[in-house]
């Protein structure tokens, strides 16, 4: 892939609403990118898939699609229940890897992947898309040399959706597949917390509020515990619709702070600093996804497999710790669950 003249040639595993929205649509606006083929089980989405945006060749099995074409790279976009060793197959075949978020449901798993991707020295990468998005960047940048001290996350949105009876759910509603909130947007907010303080968290406990009423939690409380010392809480209620305007990250350091409003501002110290612009993530990563494997130039990603597992790692810490009523998970010891 050494020659910008030659075609990226891209598989899709899973044909759902990532994919159909932001992923494909994406890719179908870069220069010199082939998407060669797509894989779903639910060959209603895959079929169209297909027929949305003119794609050749379609596949309900993943392995026989990695075996059978010749691409470059694989955008894997299946639920995290889903993954099991496609990706594996495929990096060590040589190709290389765009692993949509949350990447596992368990270590074990994501271990396997992150061996095989290191073992055949192949470019990855997992979307972690804010880490593009020049609010979160200049977010870091005044963070820099900071001595954080506690950073807080909070989401709050109206209640969760009640079992529907005789109409068959969804696999989000469906907690040992989904995780619900916290793991789908919990691990975005860990991770922009790593990106935006450069710090590792240590030790992770988490509580649940569940409620037989409905399928998913009505809250999820994380604390985790820094390598510096410094600590975090990471909260999503599903109970308000509507919330007075509060930031979703504030970063206190020794003698200030920092907040995100959203994907809008930053304040420090209560003044306005920075005002964001509109601003596509999702599109920018495609896209040095792409020129990172044209160019075999990894050092253009902001994150690869491995460093995801740093983020992946401390959510899945906190639900198990939940799983134990709230017991304190030592976090490097649980990721070398294997």
């Amino acid at each position: 892939m050494a020659s910008t003249d030659s075609k990226v040639r891209i598989g899709i595993y899973g044909c759902g609403s990532w994919a159909n929205r932001t992923h494909i649509p994406n890719l179908l606006q870069l220069d010199g990118v082939e998407i060669v083929a797509v894989c779903d089980s639910n060959l209603e989405s895959l079929k169209s898939t297909a027929e949305a945006f003119d794609i050749p060749k379609t596949y309900s099995d993943a392995h026989e699609m990695v075996g059978n074409e010749n691409m470059d790279a694989l955008y894997s976009v299946v639920p995290a229940y889903a993954r099991t060793d496609v990706e594996a197959t495929a990096a060590a075949k040589g190709i290389h890897i765009f692993s949509e978020k949350p990447q596992a449901l368990t270590m074990e798993v994501a271990h396997r992947i992150d061996a095989a991707i290191r073992g055949a020295g192949v470019i990855s990468t997992v979307c972690f898309r804010e880490r593009y998005r020049p609010i979160f960047q200049e977010a870091r940048k005044r963070l820099e040399g900071q001595k954080i001290v506690h950073v807080r996350f909070q989401s709050v949105s109206g209640l969760p959706a009640a079992p529907s009876g005789s109409q068959k759910d969804s696999w989000w509603s469906d907690m040992d597949k989904s995780g619900g909130q916290a793991l789908d947007w919990g691990v975005h907010a860990t991770d922009y917390s790593r990106f935006m303080t450069g710090l590792n968290v240590d030790r992770a406990q988490a509580f649940y509020c569940q409620r037989p009423s409905y399928h998913n939690p009505l809250t999820s409380s994380f604390n985790y515990c820094f390598s510096n010392g410094a600590t975090m809480t990471l909260t999503f209620v599903s109970a308000a619709p509507s919330f007075r305007a509060e930031p979703w990250f504030t970063v206190f350091y020794e003698g200030g702070h920092l907040a995100v409003y959203g994907y809008n501002s930053i304040e420090v110290n209560g003044e306005m600093v920075y005002q964001a612009e509109e601003f596509d993530p999702w599109f920018e990563q495609d896209r040095i996804f792409v020129e990172a494997v044209r160019t075999s130039d990894a050092s253009l990603l902001l994150n690869d497999y491995h460093d995801g597992l740093f983020s992946l790692a401390l959510v899945l810490a906190g639900w198990e710790s939940a799983r134990r009523n709230g017991e304190c998970i030592y976090v490097p010891a649980f990721m070398e669950k294997r």
